[in-house]
């Protein structure tokens, strides 16, 4: 199957010890659910091709009904008076076995249901990671949780889980509903303000899996999107032990300044371990060109999108609530070297 084709800035990005795209990307379509990839989505798909078959014979039975009902001789009427009876069936027979036969499908069909939802209901066995995704006005927060309380992190738009390994994910909103979907992976599950929603997702194999927001949440709902990245255990150990370092410090000169620059102006939405900026409006950035892409999505993650996106976010994503920052061409220039450097 065609993989989705993975910037290579990203890759690129990375350290050496952090192979975080360590195998094939799943999802052609992207966001196709009758492909199945881990023991969730198997139940679901299995029920949906069930019932889509189902549904194909039940329809193509009731049309050669229909055909045949139309098509089919009567007797003749030999003169004025009432038609005579000839039919050995009668109406109440052929309504009773049909409406028998039916409820008889539905009830087959509902009960199947029920028993994919309870088996799907809790994973097979304790999750090995908890993460904490909250869906805002478009974009993800995706915070990694731990019992020591120094080993939790955040991350936005791109989740990475260890393959083969159930995954619990706490659901919450920061404003409107939203729905969290990884087609390939789970079913829907709904995103409500005021309201924690778990769910559990599990990939079989390595890969990248997409993801989107389901649930109608504003103009920008098409670009709330998202990725679950699917690594060997290794390579997951890697990349959030990474994930945990301090942002690198930026070397003399220009990614210096950029820092000073950020922290002024970006610092008060925006967070970076290690420094002075600590807001929490928008993404947290650490390590934000590890990340494939940017504003959930909508880029691909290089310097000139970057720029293009900080210059003038309205332009590529309409009504999006990250402002316009008035930068200089230098303050811009500096600002574009500092988040480069962050790996």
């Amino acid at each position: 199957m065609a993989g989705i084709r993975e910037s290579s800035i990203g890759i690129a990005a990375l350290p050496a010890t952090a192979i975080i795209y360590s195998g094939p990307a799943f999802a052609d379509p992207p966001l196709s659910y009758l492909s199945a990839f881990g023991p969730k989505a198997d139940s679901t798909a299995s029920l949906t091709w069930g019932l889509l078959i189902i549904s194909i014979l039940v329809t193509a039975v009731m049309t050669g009904l229909v055909i045949w009902a139309i098509f089919r001789k009567r007797a003749p009427v030999s003169g004025p008076g009432p038609e005579p009876e000839t039919h050995h069936i009668s109406t109440f027979n052929i309504f009773g076995w049909g409406l028998g036969l039916t409820a008889l499908i539905l009830a087959g069909c509902v009960g199947w249901t029920m028993m994919t939802l309870a088996a799907i209901d809790q994973p097979p066995k304790t999750p090995a990671v908890n993460i904490e995704v909250t869906g805002n006005q478009w974009w993800w927060r995706v915070r990694y949780l731990n019992d020591e309380p120094s080993k939790n992190f955040d991350t936005a738009n791109e989740m990475h889980i260890p393959a083969g390994e159930p995954v619990k994910v706490t659901l919450r909103s920061e404003d409107v509903i939203h729905s969290f979907w990884v087609p390939s992976l789970s079913g829907k599950t709904d995103v409500i303000p005021g309201q924690l929603n778990t769910t559990w997702i599990e990939a079989r194999e390595p890969g990248t899996y997409q993801g989107q927001c389901g649930e109608y949440c504003g103009l920008q709902h098409a670009h709330m999107q998202f990725k679950v990245i699917a690594d060997k255990p290794a390579d997951y150990l890697a990349w959030r032990d990474n994930q945990l370092k301090l942002a690198p410090t930026p070397a003399p000169g220009d990614p210096q300044a950029g820092l000073v620059v950020f922290e002024k102006r970006c610092g008060a939405c925006h967070a970076v371990r290690g420094t002075m900026a600590g807001g929490y409006l928008g993404p947290n950035l650490s390590h934000l060109m590890t990340r494939s892409t940017l504003a959930a999505g909508t880029l691909p993650a290089d310097q000139g999108d970057l720029a293009g996106w900080i210059s003038d976010p309205q332009s590529v994503k309409p009504g999006t609530r990250m402002p316009h920052v008035p930068l200089s061409g230098d303050e811009m220039q500096l600002v574009i070297t500092y988040l480069s450097s962050l790996n």
